[in-house]
């Protein structure tokens, strides 16, 4: 497993959309906007492989002077439970530490909780609807 940034824009970032669309966009019938993709570009991207493979993702977007939020986690089908996800988030939390971040947020997914939650994230405040399905904000200091 190799923990690597990925630069916006080359295959490995293809890669990454593929992958998101795959996860995240197709099941509710949903795609990205080039204007979406666009906004990626001052992102953190992070991702996993295994040789040239990529099995996990995530983007890492600053919101605030000392916070990011992380966004669009994916783990391949059947690589779910496998510890690739909290191993990519651990990478993505010292990314953020290295980098000066104090904060990272999230809005996670309603079935996931328990996985953030595990490690050391906090809901804060009440059930959204996002991108059709129910959410909560999350945070952890670093």
């Amino acid at each position: 497993m190799a923990l690597k940034f990925i630069d916006h824009g080359t295959a490995e970032y293809e890669q990454m959309v593929a992958l998101r669309k795959k996860i995240l966009r197709d099941p509710l019938g949903l795609s990205f906007t080039q204007e979406e993709l666009e906004k990626e570009k001052d992102d953190i991207l992070l991702g996993c492989f295994d040789d040239d493979e990529m099995e996990a993702c995530c983007l890492l977007t600053q919101t605030e002077k000392d916070a990011v939020r992380l966004r669009q986690m994916a783990v391949l089908d059947g690589l779910q439970g496998k510890g690739i996800g909290r191993a990519l988030m651990i990478f993505a939390e010292n990314v953020a530490r290295d980098a000066g971040f104090k904060k990272i947020t999230m809005h996670a997914r309603k079935p996931v909780i328990g996985f953030y939650e595990k490690l050391g994230y906090v809901v804060n405040g009440n059930e959204f609807i996002e991108v059709t399905i129910p959410h909560y904000e999350m945070e952890k200091a670093l």
